[in-house]
């Protein structure tokens, strides 16, 4: 679901709505104009559209204050964002810039030039070096450290801007159609008179910025689409980092018996894949001692700030990466420990296949989970799936199939455990508790 959010009747998605329906992609409005509460977080939300209005980011309006929340949490957790106008300025503050008065009023069609970055950006790379759009305007921001620019022009040099790898802001009305053109000049009437025949120049200055404008927000709704799923797992998991150690505290030492499960010898190097807070980097690197290497990889950039804060980092390297695409080469590390993540991944079936590329032949994988099939169904009050990908008659194939080997399976009242060799090179003794 995307979210969108308006401040006043009138400044609706106009091209940019269009583009997520083309797309697929349904969206919910929050008229704040019309008193509706802003959400109060980013969780199911594949991405954020933040409109225009006649407010500025800089003095409280209703909302305000609930928005900045929003556009916070979504930067956390990394969910694809679109501020236009007000929408731009109030990213720029959300993100630690800032939003000031203008140096007046600039209404009407002129250009933009793109910024070099513009020709690597993921929404702006297909853009002209100059575009001819619709301003309307009278206030500016300053942006944050580390903001990319995109867009200029000589009187308000901030045009467009991208925050990080999925926010963007643009300070013009790229969304514009026949209809926004209409809606403005009727609601800003004085405004619209700084402007002669903006309104008759309407449909040819339409004409020419429609395929530039329809490009950029095809690629937005791409983008969203794209990575909705991982966009999920990290609002998820952003918004509970912060309690995740304390909350699962009960289960280390679970954790720590199932890495004695693993085998390593010291040495060799092993990764947990989706190590949350790294509950099991310790009892690694107790494994394969010090003059062996622990990597401790997860998605979400506040699970492994949390990490950091319980001391894991001293034991293991920290690595922000998806479970699917490691930064790995091949065949670098000996053992895997991965803990209630198979199953949850996107596309399991290519998980299986990453893992063993990264993994040396006769490396080991090993799934854990600290509560078994059963216990976890009569917790969520179902029966148990036969097509759970966990259960055995099926995890066996699966395995096989991206060249690991089952070589010994346990689902237990208090745990799961499920330990495979890459390439086969069989079962090996193992401690026989958790």
């Amino acid at each position: 679901m995307i979210q969108i959010v308006e401040h006043a009747q009138g400044e609706g998605p106009y091209a940019i709505g269009a583009a997520l329906a083309a797309a697929g992609l349904p969206y919910r409005i929050c008229r704040t104009w019309a008193g509706e509460p802003v959400p109060d977080a980013v969780d199911g939300l594949a991405g954020l559209v933040v409109m225009g209005g006649p407010m500025a980011a800089y003095e409280d309006f209703p909302g305000r204050s609930a928005e900045l929340a929003l556009l916070v949490a979504a930067l956390e957790a990394e969910v694809p964002v679109l501020g236009v106008c007000l929408g731009a300025q109030l990213l720029a503050v959300a993100a630690g810039g800032s939003g000031r008065p203008g140096s007046g009023t600039q209404v009407g069609w002129s250009d933009v030039r793109m910024a070099p970055a513009a020709s690597a950006d993921p929404l702006f790379a297909a853009v002209p070096e100059r575009l001819r759009v619709l301003h309307w305007h009278s206030d500016t921001m300053d942006l944050p450290a580390g903001a990319t620019l995109l867009a200029s022009c000589d009187r308000y040099p901030v045009q467009a801007f991208r925050v990080g790898g999925s926010a963007w802001g643009m300070q013009f009305h790229l969304e514009a159609d026949k209809a926004t053109v209409d809606v403005f000049v009727a609601a800003f009437p004085e405004e619209a008179a700084t402007a002669p025949g903006l309104l008759e120049s309407a449909p040819a200055e339409l004409a020419v910025v429609a395929p530039h404008r329809d490009g950029v927000f095809e690629r937005f709704a791409a983008f969203v689409a794209g990575r909705a799923e991982l966009t999920a797992t990290r609002a998820f998991f952003t918004r509970r980092a912060a309690t995740w150690e304390e909350r699962f505290a009960a289960d280390q030492p679970r954790y720590t018996a199932a890495v004695e499960r693993m085998g390593l010898r010291p040495g060799q190097s092993a990764l947990d894949v989706g190590c949350g807070t790294g509950r099991a980097l310790p009892a690694l690197r107790a494994q394969v001692g010090d003059e062996g290497v622990v990597l401790g990889a997860d998605l979400t950039r506040a699970m492994l700030t949390a990490a950091q804060r319980e001391g894991r980092a001293d034991v293991g390297q920290l690595l922000l990466a998806d479970a699917g695409r490691l930064p790995l080469a091949t065949a670098t590390v000996d053992g895997i420990f991965s803990a209630g993540l198979v199953d949850h991944v996107p596309d399991p079936a290519a998980a299986l296949r990453e893992w063993a590329r990264v993994t040396a032949p006769g490396g080991v994988l090993l799934l854990f989970h600290p509560s078994g099939r059963a216990e976890r169904a009569a917790r969520h009050g179902r029966p148990l799936d036969p097509d759970d990908l966990l259960a055995e008659e099926n995890l066996r194939p699966a395995l096989r199939a991206a060249d690991w080997d089952l070589a010994h399976y346990e689902d237990a009242t208090h745990h799961f455990l499920a330990r495979a060799i890459r390439g086969g090179s069989g079962e090996i003794t193992l401690p026989e508790t958790i």
